[in-house]
């Protein structure tokens, strides 16, 4: 993948989200308990579904945590697991057969179970429950890794609409789930790459062709018209789009986008950054991006490129001043994924460095201790970010509804390696620690080796998390860790 070279110019190097799969602090997670029975009339649209509401814990995730605790034989981080286990993560619909669940996908839920479980978790105050919408057509033009299914043509079009969309929202559509706030992040990277990558034909043909817009359109449509579903379209991240001109050119994109859907501006409830991506929330000792180390801005080094947008919040803020400036409400908000950002251990810098060298102060003060943003694939030292919660303080200027982890821990970012599938995932050089990376400064990837498919359980990958998260996770009770 392209890589951000040049101030203003980047593209996305290398990075994103990836497959599947939210307790917030301030969302507590629910005791299992029979619900009450749900009322006929939805409650009114909220401005922040997260505040106030528990969250859904979904039971394949804690499965899998479970079976790397059966794994693990140190007791302290089997505590920590357990702990890990409780917090909510979102679901990912990233293919037609995960909405019926079952055999066809993996053993997992079927989405009305999901719907189904949460009624159940739910206490006597509102819930919310999370789901990735993401089957586009044409998937992900710029990776292989996390290719999907419907093919960029008229025919994957009709089914994106007809046997995705219309079987999402028929669930969703229920009464019986009307006292659930259902969040939905939008189609994970989809339209950043109609802006940044159009040097790949394969993203060329799915701007030209106006049907990756058209699915984005009519699933902003379909969902917008059930009131208590809340839409959030996926807006990548710093990394990739926290250039002037980046973000500039896809705030532009996104209102075009949505002006022309049938609510417009009140089809969409916020944007969700960061999915399935390591950029830190904060980078603590790098605050001002004009600063001044060795005589240049500290945004000029070979890490920032000239991006002046270090970290998750401070883009989140630049997000929402454009989009305000281009007629978006100031009402909307921002979710940050914080599962895998938190790069604690020991490779965490505890001040600021001292060096008048630029790219050492910089090496030696940051947190994301990847080579390069545009590396993106189960990055090595990686660890868990703050745990999910609504309404954080501390970023006035961001408006963020909530931190959450919509990419669940744990679960790989993609292979090196062909692996038989039917999800149509292909193995990703960014993948493999041995490939060196032009598309991301020449840098070896940094990715743990032995990887399975994106969205399949990586116990290695989810151990090292646990153990470098920041903050520490507590531990929970180490009664019936095993």
């Amino acid at each position: 993948m392209p890589s951000n070279s040049l101030p203003e110019q980047g593209r996305r190097p290398a990075w994103r989200r990836v497959v599947p799969g939210f307790l917030a602090l301030a969302m507590t997670a629910a005791a299992p308990m029979v619900a009450p029975a749900s009322s006929e009339a939805a409650p009114a649209h909220v401005d922040n579904p997260f505040a106030g509401a528990t969250s859904y814990v979904n039971p394949d995730y804690a499965e899998n945590v479970q079976s790397s605790i059966d794994q693990t034989q140190d007791a302290d981080l089997q505590a920590k697991m357990q702990q890990v286990k409780s917090y909510p993560t979102a679901v990912w619909l990233d293919r037609i057969a995960a909405i019926e669940g079952g055999e066809d996908n993996g053993g997992r839920l079927s989405l009305r179970e999901h719907l189904d479980e949460a009624l159940a978790q739910q206490g006597s105050g509102p819930i919310t429950a999370s789901f990735v919408i993401y089957d586009l057509p044409g998937r992900d033009c710029s990776a292989l890794a996390s290719n999907g299914e419907l093919p960029l043509t008229q025919q994957g079009l009709q089914r994106y609409k007809n046997d995705y969309i219309d079987a999402i929202t028929d669930v969703m559509d229920d009464p019986k789930y009307n006292d659930i706030r259902i969040t939905t992040v939008i189609e994970p990277d989809g339209l950043p790459n109609l802006v940044t990558n159009l040097d790949d034909p394969e993203c060329a043909e799915a701007k030209s062709s106006g049907i990756q817009v058209d699915a984005v359109q009519y699933a902003l449509n379909q969902l917008h018209d059930i009131s208590n579903v809340y839409t959030y379209m996926d807006f990548a991240h710093s990394g990739w789009l926290g250039w002037n001109n980046n973000l500039t050119q896809t705030v532009q994109l996104y209102t075009d986008v949505v002006q022309e859907t049938d609510a417009g501006f009140q089809s969409v409830d916020g944007f969700a950054t960061n999915t399935s991506n390591y950029t830190p929330t904060e980078e603590p000792f790098l605050t001002d991006p004009n600063a001044r180390v060795g005589g240049n801005q500290v945004r000029s080094g070979d890490f920032y490129k000239w991006n002046p947008n270090f970290d998750e919040s401070d883009f989140a803020a630049s997000l929402h001043d454009q989009l305000v400036s281009n007629g978006w409400p100031s009402s909307v908000g921002t979710i940050i994924d914080t599962g895998r950002n938190g790069w604690g251990g020991s490779e965490r810098p505890t001040q600021e460095s001292s060096s008048t060298d630029l790219n050492t102060y910089i090496e030696e003060s940051k947190v994301d201790r990847r080579a390069h943003r545009g590396l993106w694939c189960n990055s090595s030292g990686a660890g868990i970010g703050v745990p999910p919660q609504a309404a954080p303080s501390g970023h006035p200027n961001a408006n963020i509804d909530a931190f959450v982890w919509t990419k669940p821990p744990g679960e790989s970012d993609g292979s090196s390696e062909e692996i038989p599938n039917d999800e149509g995932k292909s193995p990703d050089p960014m993948c493999d620690p041995d490939y060196v990376a032009p598309e991301a400064g020449n840098n070896p990837t940094g990715a743990l080796p032995n990887s399975p498919l994106a969205g399949h359980w990586f116990h290695e990958q989810f151990k090292m998390l646990v153990q470098n998260a920041h903050p520490e996770i507590s531990a929970a009770s180490r009664e019936g860790t095993n």
